[in-house]
C-alpha cells in the first residue's frame, strides 16, 4: 500500500519538452450508447436521478450512483450486453410514432412499464468500453457468462449476490430490425425464467458500442504526456502521465484540448486522476493556471473511491501544458483565472454603486432654486393679509 503523499510540481517550457508524446487513435465519432437499468419489484432506482437534458454521464458518476444505488437493489443484477446499440434504435425501431404494434421492443416495454426505469441517453464510450469491469467492481463479484438455453438449470441463491451476463449479438445492416425483434425476444424469455422462479432482479439493457455514428458533432485524437521519474518520495520508479483530447465542437466551430485524466504510476501501483473538464483551452494554445490541485477548488478529482487516488494531494504550481501544435516554445497560453474574478467584481459593483450616489447627489442638486422675488426697501413693503 503506497503512504500518502503530496506531489508538488512546476510544468516550465523546459520540463514540456522532455514529455514524451505518444498519438495513441483516431476516432471519428461521437461515442455514446444509452443505458437502461430497472427492477422487477417495480420501485423507482433509489439515488439514481434522470440526467438532464443533453448530458453525457461519465463512468464516475455512474459508479457513484450504483453503489449506494445497488445496496437495496435486488442481489441478482442481469446485464443484456449488446453489440452494437444507439438511441435512434428505439426511435426507429420502437414504434414512438404511434405504431406500436409495429415496435421490435414489445418485452422490453413491457418490463419497463412494470417498473420506473432510470434511461440513460448518452453514456460516454470510455466507460461501456468496460461495463461489465464497473459492474464487478461496484458489486465486488465476478461475472457470469451465461445463454438463454441454460437458465433452467441455473441454480441461484438468492441471499447472495449475483452477476449474469447475457450477450445479444447485433450487426448493424439491412437486417437490422430484425436482429433487434430476436434481442428483444431473449430479453422476453430470461426476465420470463427469472419471474417463474421468483427470483428478483435488476437488469440493465445496453451496448458496447453505437449502431449510429454521428460525425459532425465530435472528432478526437488521443495523446499522452509522459514524464518519467526515479527515486521520487522514496519510490524507485515514478510516472506522470497526462491524458488529453483534441476534440472539435461544432458550437464553438474549433477544436479544443481537454485533459481527462491524470496518472500515477509508481513501484507498480496506479493512480488515477479524472479532470473534473475544468482544464481545457483552444487546441492551438497552451493551458496555464496558477495552481492545479485535488484538494481546494479540485480541478482533479480521484477515479475511484477503492483506488490509490485517494491517498494521494496532487498539487501543480504555475502549470502550463500544451499537448498539441508543439513547436518547441508554448503558444499563447489560455489561463484558468476568468476574465472577470471575484476581486474585479467587488471593484465593478463598488464603482457602480458610487456613481449612483454621485447621480443622485448631482441631480438633487440641480432641482434646488432660488428665491426670484425680493423685497424693494425703497417701496412699499409686501403685505400678506391673513383671515381668520
Amino acid at each position: 500500500m503506497a503512504e500518502v503523499g503530496c506531489l508538488s510540481v512546476t510544468v516550465s517550457s523546459m520540463a514540456f519538452i522532455s514529455f514524451v508524446l505518444v498519438i495513441i487513435s483516431l476516432c471519428p465519432c461521437k461515442a455514446h450508447v444509452p443505458l437502461i437499468i430497472w427492477t422487477s419489484e417495480g420501485d423507482s432506482l433509489p439515488t439514481l436521478t434522470e440526467p438532464a437534458a443533453g448530458e453525457i454521464v461519465s463512468g464516475m458518476k455512474l459508479v457513484s450512483s450504483l453503489q449506494s444505488a445497488l445496496t437495496t437493489l435486488p442481489n441478482t443484477v442481469l446485464l443484456f450486453l449488446q453489440d452494437k446499440l444507439s438511441l435512434e434504435d428505439f426511435t426507429v425501431y420502437g414504434g414512438v410514432f404511434g405504431n406500436k404494434q409495429d415496435s421490435v421492443f414489445l418485452h422490453l416495454e413491457s418490463a419497463l412499464q412494470a417498473s420506473t426505469p432510470l434511461v440513460l441517453p448518452a453514456l460516454a464510450l470510455s466507460t461501456t468500453d468496460s461495463v461489465e469491469e464497473l459492474f464487478q467492481e461496484v458489486l465486488g463479484i465476478p461475472a457470469l457468462h451465461i445463454v438463454p438455453s441454460a437458465l433452467n438449470q441455473l441454480q441461484l441463491n438468492t441471499s447472495q449476490p449475483s452477476f449474469l451476463v447475457i450477450s445479444l449479438p447485433y450487426t448493424h445492416g439491412v437486417q437490422s430490425k430484425e436482429l433487434l425483434r430476436k434481442n428483444d425476444e431473449i430479453i422476453g424469455d430470461v426476465l420470463t425464467v427469472f419471474t417463474a422462479h421468483g427470483v428478483p432482479y435488476t437488469a440493465v439493457y445496453t451496448g458496447l458500442m453505437p449502431s449510429y455514428v454521428t460525425h459532425d458533432t465530435v472528432t478526437s485524437l488521443t495523446q499522452r504526456l509522459v514524464l518519467n521519474y526515479q527515486n521520487v518520495l522514496s519510490f524507485k520508479s515514478f510516472q506522470l502521465t497526462f491524458l488529453m483530447r483534441k476534440i472539435f465542437f461544432p458550437v464553438s466551430a474549433r477544436n479544443w484540448t481537454v485533459i481527462e485524466k491524470v496518472e500515477l504510476n509508481y513501484d507498480g501501483q496506479r493512480a488515477v486522476f479524472n479532470s473534473s473538464r475544468g482544464i481545457y483551452s483552444p487546441a492551438e494554445f497552451s493551458f496555464h493556471c496558477q495552481s492545479v490541485s485535488s484538494s481546494e477548488s479540485p480541478l482533479l478529482v480521484p477515479s475511484n473511491a477503492k483506488d490509490n487516488a485517494s491517498q494521494w494531494n496532487i498539487l501543480f504550481t504555475d502549470f502550463q501544458i500544451q499537448g498539441f501544435n508543439v513547436t518547441g516554445n508554448f503558444s499563447y497560453a489560455s489561463d484558468c483565472a476568468s476574465f472577470f474574478t471575484p476581486g474585479i467584481w467587488m471593484g465593478l459593483l463598488t464603482s457602480l454603486l458610487m456613481v449612483l450616489i454621485l447621480t443622485y447627489g448631482l441631480h438633487m442638486i440641480m432641482q434646488l432654486r432660488t428665491m426670484d422675488r425680493f423685497d424693494d426697501p425703497k417701496g412699499p413693503g409686501i403685505s400678506v393679509p391673513l383671515n381668520d
